[in-house]
């Protein structure tokens, strides 16, 4: 257990908490005990606090949450009392009853360990804030109902409605004690925040009561009282007895009883983990703190599991005494263990004390706090037409936690925030750019090359730029795009570097468009396919497992843009032949009319450098300055971009030079060339270069300015490409 930073707070915030917890802990025994007649009614109130104090002790000490308050609660009372009452109707005996139900709660607690281990507690970081926001306020609601009647002074059990229609059976003196507790919580943190308001509220109702009992006899007992909370009763054979009685029973357990309240046991351990993970995420959200789901449903496990083994009830993380335990100055996991502490004392020494707590002082402490547990900020949403969606779920789960069950609004909030997100989706693009294919294959040319053919290909080729969820929610979307393209283009590129995630449903839709495409003679192309999704999912193998990428057919898959459009470019007559002869240093446009003894000595001045099928002419950080004119073949040049990424930046053959930035700066190469057919290069290093510019000065201008052009028509094709991206 973490060490307390603030051991007063944490004190007062266990003391405050198991004053809030111990009488709902001896309700919820009586409950459950009660059908079984005689004077085990007597005992379920001792198994209430027994529960309290070993979940408590336990919970705290491995849970994952830093103020959670643990105890018995509803969910518990509502399985064992039921289960108590068909046993009892089979003729099961009271004492086999008890058996049977501490082994409920036996099991449940090891089930909930086991779903902390296996990691289950981390779903509940998956609920959306507007549901939590209408868990939060529909459980004020609900504190509210709930304890107007003890307010008013009124038996307990007693319905809200009941209690309004009967305004004749309203005390006045527990309304005042009330309203006493009420004016404390409220004004004390305007005048001092050493000593929790909730203490101080707590002492005033106690001394109010007192002053009236001085008025009133009556009140001066605690036996058969209505108004406190009354002396506990501990049964035949006292509290030790008990224990021991009970640590024998365990021993009787076989197999057959297992089998029969295994299903109970499970139902049990789900309601009450999903009753402690949603008060945590409440905390979390009052508190600014963060708790380890899994942690925390192994503590409550252990919890249970100490608290069947002693003879009392479960339970789970219980939100009034969480809130509490906040209000009092509870901090760290030690508020807990003391709300377990002090339970434990209440059994041995403290039931006179307890017993002159007034009822309708918890009430209207339980009351303040409920009304501040409203998420009043949340009324806002219905104001702005974007959020108005979300605030009908908030409202929903507000509705059905108030008028049905807390359980139920959890799961219509979640379904109803999934129903938003899927619209969401569904009403966002999924195709974030639509780009021709002459915008991107000008690059892809070589001088040499039929202009007329590079351009048939780029007609009949268009990219899509796809992003977001590709899902059930988005294929139709999607299919009625591409469905547009059948039949007028032959390539059709899909970008998925955007691509989030993809579904089953989707990958049928492209496989749908990949066949209308064969039908054709097109070809759907896959391209920048992400090694793995958010979710893990390798996308490219999900395309060739749902049968949308195979080898056989119409539809290819390629690791970047690039290698789509040269594949592309490759295919038919879109090219002409790349192995052409070589183009001589004479016949280069750039110098057919310098003179003679230029050329000479630009002749004896250059090398020719023989380069590989795919071999590197150049490197980029390679600190030559020599400036490269291609004589044969053609060659790739790229930009590296990271790891084994680049972008290409265009495609050269006989005529160009390669290498003009690095040659005009003297800082070496920044871009890669690779040859894609054996090539050819003519080799002018800096120094020659320099010693032809003294003799032959119009030779090196027109080499300088040729340079200077191919470079910016690369800069131009660049920006065109970029703008196209871009959208």
């Amino acid at each position: 257990m973490q060490i307390a930073k603030n051991v007063p707070g944490d004190i007062w915030g266990g003391l405050a908490s198991m004053l809030v917890a111990l009488p709902a802990s001896i309700a919820f025994g009586v409950t459950i005990f009660a059908p079984l007649g005689g004077s085990l009614a007597a005992q379920g109130a001792l198994a209430g606090i027994i529960g309290a104090t070993a979940l408590g002790l336990m919970a705290p000490l491995f849970g994952g949450s830093s103020r959670l308050i643990t105890a018995p609660c509803a969910p518990a009372a509502a399985v064992l009392s039921a289960l108590a009452i068909t046993f009892t109707s089979q003729g099961v005996d009271a004492g086999a009853v008890l058996l049977l139900l501490g082994l409920v709660g036996l099991l449940a607690g090891g089930i909930q360990i086991g779903l902390g281990v296996l990691g289950v507690g981390r779903l509940i970081r998956f609920i959306p804030f507007p549901v939590v926001s209408g868990y939060l306020s529909g459980v004020g609601i609900i504190i509210i109902t709930s304890q107007i009647p003890k307010f008013l002074g009124l038996a307990g059990g007693t319905h809200l409605w009941d209690a309004l229609r009967a305004p004749m059976n309203w005390m006045w003196q527990p309304m005042l004690v009330g309203a006493v507790v009420m004016v404390t919580m409220l004004l004390i943190p305007r005048i001092t925040r050493a000593i929790p308001a909730a203490i101080l509220a707590l002492l005033a109702g106690v001394s109010c009561y007192l002053i009236l009992a001085l008025f009133d006899p009556v009140l001066m007992s605690t036996e058969h009282n209505p108004l406190l909370v009354g002396a506990l009763a501990q049964g035949k054979g006292g509290f030790v007895d008990m224990l021991r009685q009970h640590a024998q029973s365990v021993t009787t357990i076989d197999s057959g009883n297992l089998m029969r309240v295994l299903l109970p046991a499970l139902t049990l351990a789900l309601l009450l983990s999903i009753d402690t993970l949603k008060t945590c995420v409440v905390v979390d959200a009052m508190t600014t703190t963060h708790h380890d789901s899994n942690r925390e449903l192994i503590g409550q496990g252990l919890g249970n599991m100490a608290s069947a083994l002693t003879g009392g009830i479960p339970g789970a993380g219980t939100m009034g005494a969480s809130l509490i335990n906040i209000s009092s100055g509870g901090t760290t996991r030690l508020s807990g263990f003391m709300a377990g502490a002090f339970s434990l004392v209440a059994i041995l020494m403290l039931s006179p004390l307890i017993a002159w707590v007034p009822v309708s002082a918890l009430a209207a402490i339980l009351i303040v706090v409920g009304f501040r547990m409203i998420d009043t900020h949340s009324l806002a949403f219905f104001y702005t037409p974007s959020t108005r969606l979300d605030f009908l779920v908030i409202l929903s789960v507000i509705l059905v936690a108030v008028f049905g069950d807390l359980i139920v609004a959890s799961a219509v909030g979640v379904a109803l925030a999934i129903l938003l997100f899927v619209r969401e989706q569904t009403h966002s693009t999924v195709v974030r750019n639509r780009i021709e294919g002459t915008e991107l294959f000008l690059k892809h040319a070589c001088k040499f090359q039929d202009l007329e053919h590079v351009s048939r290909n780029a007609d009949a080729s268009v990219v899509f730029e796809l992003q977001g969820s590709l899902f059930f929610g988005t294929a139709n979307q999607l299919q009625l795009v591409l469905e547009q393209e059948v039949g007028s283009r032959k390539y059709v590129i899909l970008s998925m570097r955007r691509v989030q995630s993809l579904d089953v449903t989707a990958t049928h839709m492209l496989e749908q468009i990949k066949d209308q495409l064969e039908e054709k003679g097109a070809y759907l192309v896959f391209c920048d396919i992400p090694k793995g999704l958010p979710s893990g999912l390798k996308m490219k193998r999900f395309l060739k497992d749902t049968g949308v990428v195979r080898p056989s057919n119409k539809a290819f898959a390629f690791r970047e843009l690039d290698e789509a459009l040269e594949w592309v470019m490759a295919q038919g007559d879109g090219v002409a032949s790349l192995d052409l002869p070589a183009l001589e240093l004479r016949k280069i446009p750039i110098f057919v009319q310098q003179p003679e003894e230029a050329m000479l000595a630009l002749e004896a001045a250059v090398t020719i450098r023989h380069i590989k099928l795919g071999h590197k002419v150049l490197n980029a950080g390679d600190e030559d300055d020599e400036l490269l004119l291609i004589r044969r073949g053609a060659v790739k040049v790229m930009v590296p971009i990271h790891k084994k990424d680049n972008y290409h930046l265009a495609t050269n053959g006989p005529g160009d030079f390669i290498g003009g930035m690095g040659f005009l700066e003297g800082s070496g190469h920044v871009t890669d060339a690779q040859a894609l057919t054996d090539v050819e290069v003519y080799v002018l290093p800096s120094k020659r270069f320099k010693e032809l510019a003294k003799l032959y000065p119009n030779l090196t201008l027109a080499i300088i300015e040729n340079v200077a052009l191919e470079l910016s028509v690369r800069l131009r094709v660049t920006i065109s490409e970029l703008q196209a991206l871009r959208g």
